[in-house]
């Protein structure tokens, strides 16, 4: 395999990972969001990432209510990345992520939330969904309030010490931050970008999506925003260079962010957005 990507280490951790990380909620079925790809594509995807170099993957338990995770893969020179928090519905049309509604019905008590009972639920599910006996990395996908910290913590750590989630040092800490930060996001300069970096954890934010029936549906979850004027005038800026350079825009502001995290999460569902970002 000749590699095009590079790779920088995850904070502090012993984890190398691709430049970019390739994000996974785009597989899986179209039945969930209109924009996400069924597996003939995707593993044409996933081939074509390979080849060039990708070995990290970004999913989550909630994308495509598990079918983003049931991709088979060469376990052992790929690092996957998945999430626990959000409810997996039964069926691929619901859409129950973040829906406190759906706390309380019988099918989905302790399958929510960072309770330990919820944590090693979602775990167990995501290893028999990858069929492998453990994930490189666990996230947090959001913060539980209803749930005492220290239980949360005790049962990540136990999840470390069984072997269910590797660590390379020996010890459970927070290695990663998958926060927001791009041209358009800067905010997370004020102290989170400053507080991960003093105390080696590794920044891999996603990458935003443009106007697209992505971000439509995507709005449809709780996330995406307006342009502001601000936004527009970076926007006009980023044209500007690309044009210069002779690239595209999307390289532009993927080449900023890489300069400044440990790796940018790129969402990808096709070969030619692929190459795109791999340029």
């Amino acid at each position: 395999m000749s590699n095009i990507v590079k790779y920088k280490r995850l904070g502090t951790s012993g984890l190398k990972i691709s430049v970019p990380i390739l994000g996974a909620m785009g597989m899986g079925s179209p039945k969930w969001l209109p924009w996400v790809v069924e597996e003939n594509e995707a593993l044409l995807v996933l081939k074509a990432a390979w080849d060039r170099g990708i070995n990290t993957i970004d999913t989550a338990n909630t994308y495509s209510n598990g079918e983003s995770e049931r991709y088979q893969i060469p376990r052992n020179q790929i690092l996957i990345f998945t999430k626990c928090y959000g409810i997996v519905a039964r069926s691929l049309e619901e859409h129950v992520f973040l829906d406190p509604a759906q706390r309380n019905k019988s099918e989905y008590i302790n399958q929510f939330g960072l309770s330990r009972a919820a944590i090693f639920n979602a775990v167990d599910a995501s290893l028999q969904r990858l069929n492998t006996p453990y994930v490189d990395m666990l996230q947090i996908h959001r913060f539980d309030p209803e749930t005492p910290a220290e239980e949360t913590m005790k049962a990540l750590h136990d999840l470390v010490q069984s072997g269910k989630v590797a660590e390379r040092n020996g010890w459970t800490k927070f290695i990663s931050m998958q926060n927001e930060y791009s041209l358009l996001y800067q905010e997370e300069e004020r102290e989170m970008n400053a507080y991960c970096n003093f105390n080696g954890i590794g920044l891999i934010p996603p990458a935003s999506s443009n106007a697209t029936l992505r971000e439509e549906s995507s709005a449809a979850l709780g996330f995406g925003r307006a342009l502001s004027e601000t936004d527009k005038k970076v926007i006009g800026r980023v044209e500007e260079i690309a044009t210069k350079k002779g690239c595209t825009m999307a390289q532009v502001a993927l080449n900023w962010v890489q300069m400044k995290v440990s790796s940018p999460i790129v969402g990808i569902t096709s070969i030619t957005r692929l190459e795109e970002y791999c340029h």
